[in-house]
């Protein structure tokens, strides 16, 4: 029933095409931003997670 719905509606054709091309231009842009990525910032992001105790970098530095 949905088929025949679908079909006859005029150029559906176009929709998986579009949709294909939004998906892959999304992720090969993700691609390109993650190996443009400036490797200093990369390592200083991954280094926030392992930093001291003491510093408080959560809460925008407040302490509770």
């Amino acid at each position: 029933m949905y088929k025949n719905v679908l079909q006859a509606i005029d150029g559906i054709e176009i929709y998986p095409i579009i949709s294909f091309s939004i998906f892959f231009l999304f992720f090969l842009g993700l691609l390109v931003y993650v190996f443009l990525l400036d490797k200093k910032h990369v390592d200083m992001m991954s280094s926030i997670a392992c930093g001291k105790e003491d510093e408080d970098t959560t809460m925008g530095g407040l302490r509770q």
